[in-house]
């Protein structure tokens, strides 16, 4: 067996927390590794150590059967470590070319030589089976192009070895089917890949060996044939976790939200909403599924007040909210998590207290006069901390000291626990692992006992079957069909979401 790295005994603290404990790690050459575990088990701080990004406070790294130093990342990529992270690091102005090769630009006669970047790019792209047009502006690209353009500035860079740190966090099932063909075709040509991930189905799929990692620790390393999804469940959170429909009574009351032939643009200024309308009642989750691209975003965006609508009507409590701002909206009693919790989420750079404090900063007993009530937030702080499990070393550690799964917690406990009718959830577990998401559906299916009115976005087909009382299907700006959540059969729902209505003996009820 020929090992491409070897982590030995490595340990990184941060002050008294220990991320990283005696952790021992070895990857086969040409072989995708996987590494699984909760949020904040160490796995990102792990691989950060493994690229330069952070320095281990015991251990060593070997690469290739040598021992390494890593003081930087320029090291690890000198080293043949390429890291491609959870959250891209592109220039949107630019195009994919000037991406891939920015820092390290092709240059002839002092000056910028576009053409040969193009030509290298396009060679890179057809030799690793990386799509792309090395002349488009990336602002214009989808998530799954961006993806393959952070790819390709790793192989760029000589790459052997390719971290991917949640790579399907954000991509359609389509785009995961490809990154996990494009994965494929590395190592048969002699690459690496070490692949983090929350989705167990995937990692049962693509990888050939899984190390779990458990409270800093590494309690398990093993060939992934060997091993069950269950198996992997229990290694992560030392117990079973179950994932059938949860079970609930018949509680929908009044209609609380109303959408009413609902249009809007994007942002290329293209219909991106076609005539959407549909209610959401009291006590009910109604379920948006689709693949991403068909609208659910722009609809996120125009019901929390992000995006004007062009046509149409929106109410809630039969008061119309159409054309309100995002803090009447949320002042009139609209919950918002959106789809991208970095973005819109939260201030990485504020505490977790100070987060979880926005939009109630003059509310009472939050604030006096203007005056924060800080023994007030700091208390409900904790609380919200433990009621959520978020994994931190206090109330006023900062967000972006946290995992994105931890980061995701925070904004849920901020929306979950405030006083709005209506929750429009986009995403709730996006990169969030197997134990948070049972806990956060546990925290939903509250919300809707409670009485809430909860539209749900999600590209996960078994998130929605899970929760759902009814699911729309959306393709191309509009609603293909209603399915009840008591009767969901997974092919019709494939069948909608790629625009075909199925035979009328079908369970859909029809277009909304």
């Amino acid at each position: 067996m020929s090992l491409a790295i070897e982590l030995k005994s490595i340990t990184k603290r941060f002050g008294s927390f220990v991320a990283n404990e005696d952790v021992n790690l070895s990857v086969e050459r040409g072989k995708i590794h996987a590494i699984i575990g909760e949020n904040g088990a160490g796995k990102t701080t792990l691989m950060n150590v493994l690229f330069g990004l952070l320095q281990p406070d015991e251990g060593e790294i070997w690469i290739d059967g040598e021992k390494k130093v890593l003081p930087n990342p320029a090291a690890a990529i000198a080293a043949g470590i390429g890291m491609v992270h959870q959250h891209f690091k592109l220039v949107p102005s630019l195009t994919v070319a000037e991406n891939v090769f920015l820092g390290m630009e092709i240059r002839k006669g002092g000056l910028i030589d576009h053409a040969a970047q193009i030509k290298r790019t396009a060679e890179l792209s057809k030799q690793f089976g990386l799509q792309v047009d090395p002349t488009e502006r990336v602002g214009l690209l989808s998530v799954g192009i961006e993806q393959r353009i952070e790819i390709l500035k790793v192989l760029a860079r000589g790459a052997r070895i390719i971290i991917l740190d949640e790579p399907t966090a954000v991509l359609t099932p389509q785009e995961s089917r490809e990154l996990f063909q494009t994965l494929r075709g590395f190592v048969a040509q002699g690459m690496t890949v070490i692949f983090i991930s929350h989705h167990l189905e995937e990692v049962m799929e693509v990888s050939d060996n899984v190390s779990v990692l458990r409270l800093g620790k590494n309690v398990a390393s093993r060939p992934t044939a060997e091993l069950t999804k269950s198996d992997l469940v229990q290694l992560m959170v030392g117990r079973l976790v179950s994932f059938d429909r949860l079970p609930r009574v018949a509680s929908a009351g009044k209609t609380v939200l109303e959408v009413d032939d609902l249009w809007a643009r994007d942002d290329r200024r293209l219909p991106a909403l076609r005539g959407v309308s549909f209610g959401v009642r009291a006590g009910e989750i109604v379920g948006i599924a689709g693949v991403a691209g068909n609208g659910q975003t722009e609809l996120a965006e125009v019901l929390s007040g992000l995006r004007p609508s062009s046509h149409g009507s929106i109410k809630l409590n039969g008061r119309t909210i159409t054309g309100a701002s995002a803090r009447e909206i949320r002042a009139a009693g609209v919950g918002h998590v959106p789809g991208d919790r970095l973005v819109r989420g939260v201030d990485r750079n504020a505490s977790i207290s100070m987060n979880l404090l926005m939009g109630r900063q003059d509310q009472s007993p939050w604030s006096t006069h203007g005056i924060i009530n800080r023994s007030y937030l700091l208390e409900q702080t904790k609380a919200l901390i433990q009621r959520f499990d978020i994994r931190t070393r206090g109330p006023e550690s900062p967000a972006k000291s946290l995992s994105g799964g931890n980061i995701q917690k925070i904004v849920l406990a901020r929306e979950f626990t405030g006083s709005a009718d209506c929750l429009l959830i986009d995403q709730p577990t996006r990169g969030v692992d197997i134990g948070a998401q049972e806990s956060i559906h546990g925290e939903i299916m509250r919300q809707r006992e409670a009485g809430k009115a909860i539209l749900l976005i999600s590209v996960q087909l078994d998130e929605l079957i899970r929760l759902a009382d009814r699911i729309l299907v959306m393709f191309g700006g509009t609603i293909m069909g209603e399915i009840s959540g008591d009767r969901v059969d997974e092919e019709e729902i494939g069948m909608l979401m790629a625009g075909v209505v199925p035979e009328p003996h079908s369970n859909t009820v029809g277009a909304a």
